[in-house]
């Protein structure tokens, strides 16, 4: 038999398979398949998603940011929000640190405020913000909280006195855009106002700063407060950096200090020498030290935090500080 005649029947078998329904499975097959991996990619991708706020906004973050601040004076209005307020606002947050961030938009509404994710138009990265839904209301005065959304937390940085002491909230901006992994804790309002102090949330247990420093310091979060002071006879140097409450200072304290020496920066160093403003009777200084919670309490002369070299040799310093907490 030739080899033709060897072939034949499996030619003749084969082709008596092609019918019109074999057609239709063979082309139906690959559609079914694509619509499996695409449902598949699907749910693979919707893990993240959930856990996003369903209220979202594409923003220039600095100008948000600044301009919330830009409104704060003085003789402006203040409101500290009252325990059973700060109970929930504590725990709203506590929610959005763990992850779950529908629950933390239903607890935080009642307050007045709203969890939305941002995205920033100059670099594209994302962030949670916690923020008053009224400008005009209570909860407008307590502040604001911006999470990095895509990095472990790893830091965060604390404005307690904005425009009070001047350019705080644009180095806090400047550190959490440049700097992977952390998050800014804003206060609402100008440090003098409302009555007795109320508003100077560093000193005040009472405040919606407070409760959300704490909340972070629970998941031991380290913390880089920002202070300005003028510059004088009595207070000679560019920075004032301190661990707070506590007598000795983390390694990263240390480290800061001589980065900015080596910049040319005059630096009094809380741990070791007799300085002012070392911030023992911060509150949120005290509240680390009873948690364990690193801790860096900076005070910097105008020249420090404004504009030209040596605010720019500090920031560039401070944002190191955060990525050496960011990589342990």
């Amino acid at each position: 038999m030739s080899p033709r005649h060897t072939h034949m029947p499996l030619t003749s078998r084969s082709r008596s398979f092609v019918t019109r329904t074999s057609r239709f499975t063979r082309f139906l097959a690959p559609v079914v398949l694509a619509v499996a991996l695409a449902a598949c990619d699907t749910t693979s991708s919707e893990g993240p998603e959930q856990s996003a706020p369903r209220a979202r906004e594409l923003v220039d973050l600095r100008s948000r940011i600044l301009d919330y601040t830009a409104d704060l004076t003085a003789d402006g209005d203040y409101s500290a929000p009252d325990d059973d307020e700060r109970e929930r606002l504590a725990e709203g947050v506590g929610h959005l640190l763990d992850g779950d961030v529908a629950e933390s938009a239903r607890v935080l509404d009642p307050l007045g405020l709203a969890v939305t994710r941002l995205t920033d138009t100059d670099s594209g990265r994302r962030y949670d913000e916690i923020a008053a839904t009224r400008p005009a209301s209570d909860a407008a005065t307590w502040g604001r909280l911006y999470l990095n959304a895509d990095s472990a937390l790893r830091w965060n940085v604390q404005v307690p006195h904005p425009v009070s002491d001047r350019d705080t909230e644009e180095l806090g901006v400047r550190l959490l855009e440049g700097t992977p992994s952390g998050s800014l804790i804003l206060a609402g309002a100008h440090r003098k106002a409302g009555r007795s102090g109320a508003a100077d949330v560093a000193h005040r247990e009472d405040s919606a700063f407070h409760t959300v420093v704490e909340e972070l310091q629970k998941r031991g979060v380290p913390g880089l407060q920002l202070h300005g002071f003028t510059r004088n006879s009595e207070r000679p140097y560019r920075a004032i950096v301190s661990g707070g409450a506590a007598q000795s200072a983390p390694a990263e304290a240390t480290a800061l200090a001589d980065r900015l020496e080596a910049d040319g920066l005059r630096v009094c160093r809380g741990w070791s020498d007799r300085c002012p403003l070392e911030g023992t009777a911060n509150v949120q200084g005290r509240s680390a030290e009873r948690r364990h919670a690193p801790f860096l309490h900076v005070e910097l002369s105008s020249a420090a935090r404004g504009d030209g070299r040596d605010a720019d040799d500090t920031a560039d310093a401070l944002a190191d500080t955060l990525a050496t907490w960011a990589r342990d």
